[in-house]
Parts: C-alpha cells; sequence; structure tokens
C-alpha cells in the first residue's frame, strides 16, 4: 500500500527545499573543515598538492582513485583500447569466433602484464575447479571454489601463491589479488552452470574464453557463465536503437564524473578527515552526519565509473554486463544495498536466492543471508572490521523482514487499511528514514573505520539527541519521500510500457 500514492506537488516542493538547504549547510561545514586542514601536520600524508593557482590541494587519501589516474592509467588506456580496436576487428571478420579472439588477446595482456608464473597460476586453479565440474555435484562445486578463494585471501596461502610471482612493481598486488579472485568466481559460476547442464559438460575452452575476456579479469564485474556464454555465442551481431547513442553518452557522463571528482577531491576532503578524530570531533554534528554520507555517496561514485568505463567497453563488444551499482540517494532498504552488482548478482542467484527462495520463511532468510555474508566476508578477506561490517548488515537485512512480518499482523493490516494511500507513504517513510541512517552507519564501518563509525552514531544518536537526532531523521524523512516519488514515477512507466506491449 503506498507505492503508486501520490502527494501533493506543494508537499513534496517542500521536501526538496528541506534537503536542497541541508545539503547546503551541511556541505559549507566540510568545505570550511576541509580549508582549515589543509596544512595540518596529521593530514601531511593525505593531502598533497593540487591546484597553486586556486590555492587548493587534493586529497588522495583513496588509494585506488589515485592509481587509476596516475601509475595505471597509462595502462588502462593501453590495454583497453587495443582491445577495442582489437574487437572491433574480429566483429567485422570472424563474429562466429571473437570469443576465442578475445580469450587469445587476453591471455596475452595478462602473459605481458604478470609474466608466465602467474598466468600458470590462474589456468591451475582454472584446471582444479573444471576438474571437480565434472562430477556435476554442486556441492563439491562450492567447496572446491571456497578452498580456491581462501587460498587467495587467508594467510599464508595468499602470500605463499604471490611469492611464485618474480619481480616487483606498483601494481603487482592489486593486480594479481584482483585477477584471482574474480577468477575463482568466474570458475564457481562455470562449475555450478555446467553441474545444472542436462547434456554433456561444457568445454574447457568455453571456461577459458569466458574466464580470459579482458576487461572483467582484473576488476570485474562478475557476469554469470550462463548470461556471458549465451552473449558471445550470437553471431548475429545487430545493435538496438540508439545503443551507439547510448554508449557515447555513458562515456561522455563517466568522463564528467571522473573530472567532477577530481574538482571534488580539491575542495572537500572527505577522505582524510576522518583519519583524525580529535579534529573530527571538533565538527558541528550536521557536518559529521553531511561526511558520513558524502563517504558512501563517493565510494559509488567510484563503483559506478569503474564499472561503467568496463561496461561501455563490453557493450561495444555486443554484450551486456551487470548494472552499475544503485546509488546510496536512491537507498533506504538493505536488500538493495551494494557496490558491486555482478557479485550481487552471483551471490544472489547461487546463494541468496537458492536457499531463501522467495524471502518469506523467516527461518530461511536467516540461512540464506548468514551464508551469503559468510562467502562475502571470504570474497572481501577476512578481518577484524569486515566481521563487525558482515554481522550489522546481516542483522539489517534480517531485523527489515521481521519489521515486516509484524506489521502484517492482522491488527496492523487493518489499522493500514483505514488509512489513505498517502498517509500510509508518510508512515512507510518514516521507518524508511530510520533504515537509511541504519545503512550509512553500517557501511562506513568498511569504508572508513570503526572508531569513526562508533563517533558518528555516538555523536547523531547520544550526544545529539534529541535536536540533531531528530533533525537529521526529519530531513532524511524528507529525502525518502523525494526516493519515494521517483519510485513511484517509475512504476507507472512500467505498467504504462507494459500495457502498451499487451496492445502491441
Amino acid at each position: 500500500m503506498g507505492v503508486k500514492a501520490m502527494l501533493p506537488s506543494y508537499e513534496l516542493g517542500f521536501y526538496a527545499l528541506v534537503v536542497t538547504c541541508a545539503v547546503l549547510y551541511s556541505g559549507s561545514g566540510i568545505f570550511e573543515a576541509s580549508r582549515d586542514s589543509m596544512n595540518r601536520k596529521a593530514f601531511r600524508d593525505g593531502i598533497k598538492p593540487g591546484w597553486h593557482y586556486f590555492g587548493r590541494k587534493m586529497d588522495v587519501a583513496d588509494f585506488e582513485w589515485v592509481m587509476w589516474f596516475t601509475s595505471f592509467r597509462n595502462i588502462i588506456i593501453f590495454a583497453l583500447s587495443g582491445h577495442v580496436l582489437f574487437g572491433k576487428i574480429c566483429s567485422m571478420t570472424v563474429p562466429q569466433h571473437r570469443a576465442v579472439m578475445y580469450m587469445i588477446y587476453g591471455v596475452l595482456a595478462v602473459l605481458g602484464s604478470m609474466g608466465l608464473v602467474y598466468l600458470m597460476i590462474i589456468l591451475s586453479h582454472c584446471l582444479v575447479l573444471y576438474s571437480v565440474a565434472l562430477a556435476k555435484q554442486k556441492w563439491l562445486c562450492y567447496v572446491a571454489g571456497l578452498c580456491c578463494l581462501a587460498s587467495f585471501k587467508v594467510e599464508p596461502f595468499g602470500s605463499w601463491q604471490s611469492g611464485f610471482v618474480t619481480g616487483a612493481f606498483d601494481l603487482q598486488d592489486v593486480l594479481f589479488y584482483g585477477g584471482c579472485s574474480f577468477t575463482i568466481m568466474r570458475c564457481m559460476s562455470f562449475a555450478l552452470e555446467s553441474s545444472e547442464r542436462e547434456e554433456g559438460i561444457y568445454s574447457i575452452f568455453d571456461l577459458l574464453k569466458y574466464n580470459f575476456y579482458l576487461p572483467f579479469f582484473f576488476f570485474g564485474p562478475v557476469m554469470t557463465f550462463d548470461q556471458f556464454h549465451a552473449q558471445v555465442s550470437t553471431r548475429e551481431l545487430r545493435r538496438k536503437d540508439d545503443e551507439m547513442k547510448n554508449i557515447r553518452v555513458n562515456a561522455l557522463l563517466h568522463v564528467g564524473a571522473i573530472v567532477a571528482v577530481d574538482i571534488f577531491f580539491h575542495f572537500f576532503y572527505i577522505l582524510t578527515l576522518p583519519s583524525d578524530l580529535k579534529f573530527v570531533n571538533r565538527l558541528s554534528d550536521w557536518s559529521l552526519a553531511g561526511l558520513a554520507y558524502s563517504n558512501l555517496v563517493y565510494d559509488w561514485v567510484k563503483a559506478a565509473v569503474m564499472f561503467g568505463v568496463i561496461n561501455t567497453i563490453a557493450r561495444l563488444d555486443h554484450l551486456d554486463p551487470p548494472q552499475p551499482p544503485k546509488c546510496i540517494t536512491m537507498l533506504y532498504i538493505f536488500a538493495e544495498t551494494h557496490f558491486d552488482r555482478g557479485i550481487n548478482d552471483w551471490l544472489c542467484k547461487y546463494v541468496y536466492d537458492h536457499i531463501g527462495e522467495n524471502h518469506d520463511n523467516i527461518l530461511k532468510e536467516l540461512v540464506a543471508s548468514t551464508t551469503t555474508f559468510a562467502i562475502t566476508t571470504l570474497w572481501l578477506g577476512p578481518c577484524e572490521v569486515v566481521y563487525i561490517w558482515s554481522l550489522v548488515n546481516c542483522f539489517g537485512l534480517n531485523f527489515e523482514l521481521w519489521v515486516q512480518k509484524f506489521f502484517q499482523l492482522g491488527p496492523f493490516t487493518k489499522l493500514e487499511a483505514k488509512l489513505s494511500g498517502a498517509m500510509s507513504r508518510r508512515i512507510r517513510a518514516a521507518f524508511g528514514a530510520v533504515n537509511f541512517w541504519a545503512i550509512v552507519l553500517y557501511n562506513i564501518l568498511a569504508l572508513n573505520s570503526l572508531e569513526f563509525a562508533l563517533l558518528v552514531t555516538k555523536r547523531l544518536l547520544v550526544m545529539g539527541f534529541p535536536v540533531s537526532t531528530l533533525s537529521i531523521w526529519f530531513i532524511t524523512y524528507c529525502g525518502v519521500q523525494l526516493i519515494k516519488e521517483r519510485e513511484r514515477i517509475l512504476a507507472i512507466e512500467e505498467e504504462e510500457k507494459g500495457d502498451k506491449a499487451k496492445v502491441e
């Protein structure tokens, strides 16, 4: 109830005004804190010389972002540009064999960047999991795959394997663990899909073509084997209407996002500020809330840019890759919270939906979510912060279902039935606002530190109560209403498309 309920336009306008003013006010506090802390000794490692003519330094605390646009920039441009040119030639000349050509290019790129020993390690894991797939036993595929993943995520096995790779350069560890981890997830997908195939098993070359598709190899996203195999096996390569136009627009949007982040980092030190808890503790509650929220938004932007660039390349190759993650600004439900759509799709298909089924049973949901986060913990690399992050997010996911089941009891459903759609929407948004901040507080654990997450929680819920707590809750409520309005419009558009399709 309340999904398609309308609210008065003046009410939505008021919500938009409140959110805009709150963002500007919080942003001004972060800007002043960034300006005042530019030359602090404690921030010397995180803030480096930037735009001298503007008198601004740049926040360089994010290793990944700096890596992409300094030491890794030329490698990305060279490798992906070569893949695009190579892929275009293959699509024009031998479209029926393009998957094989992609595999050859990927193997040569991996060999040239990481060496023969690394390639042998990857191939050995592929061979092990292919051999397991021959048994066509799902449980064996899970056990073997997770053991292979653990061999890269748990010490001393990871260091032992990386020690075989001779030579040293800045990106060796990043490429080593990235390529190995995504390889295991792809091999598990291959093994699980093979075990469900009624007639025979896919060949080892199908696995190699799947794994060594270069745009996905080192950094993902993970595209499940059934989807990849079906798409690269298509011989008739046709573009949808305006597909190339959409690809160009997306490419320009990603370039714009990169420029915007670069500008943002010269005026807002959202990544470096949380490293000094004494300084952060002097910020206002509004600025602190904005700082925590900004860190999640930035991490989404980073994921959207990385996967967006890779997805653009994949679309040029006539593939339909997993979509970028949903922006945290548009989220107030734990079930939709993810920063890597590929891994999320993989987990949902092979673990979460497989065990939880329709996600209505509380016990099944608990088992499904616990198993999912256990595998996610192994994927991220077991450590104290990851354990805590997994525990609280698993709790949040189950708590949503518990609350939903509670309010589906007879007295509550009868009470809601008496309410108008608009009032039901307002009540649901109030609960959604609480959920929104639970998502923020739970996820800054992994993005920043446990200490910073505890500081934000204490300031907003304990020391800031009741003024700051209720004010931020109301502003978040306004934001959730705007999200619900967007969902309402999208739901109506989808319904109209469905009706139109039925008529045609």
